[in-house]
């Protein structure tokens, strides 16, 4: 390699997509199969969650949680992961609604997998 030439180092590119060229294109499709099996068990406690809320007397909380968890559902669906402010919602959510914790088991899961 010339020392004139531009030197291009790429990191860890897993999951990612890119193109490289003047006439370069890059395109990236997920097919709604979750990404790791981290994302796959946050998946099932969402989904397990939202179960456990439909079996409550509603409130505007657990209303306000329960569309939380539906996008969230949704976008682990669509892209195989849930993005960290998503993630960082659930966790304010959850965090808000320490009394819905103490009753379902399944919100004090999400919970734990929302730490990591």
């Amino acid at each position: 390699m010339a020392s004139d030439e531009p030197q291009v180092t790429l990191g860890n590119i897993s999951g990612s997509t890119f193109a490289i060229g003047s006439h370069a294109h890059a395109e990236s499709h997920h097919h709604g199969a979750a990404g790791s099996p981290a994302d796959e068990e946050l998946l099932a406690a969402v989904r397990e969650l939202r179960a456990d809320l439909a079996r409550v007397r509603g409130t505007e909380q657990t209303a306000v949680l329960g569309t939380a968890l539906a996008e969230t559902e949704d976008e682990i669906t669509r892209t195989g992961q849930a993005g960290p402010t998503r993630r960082e919602r659930l966790r304010e959510l959850l965090t808000d609604s320490q009394a819905l914790l103490s009753v379902l088991a399944s919100a004090g899961t999400l919970a734990g997998l929302l730490g990591r």
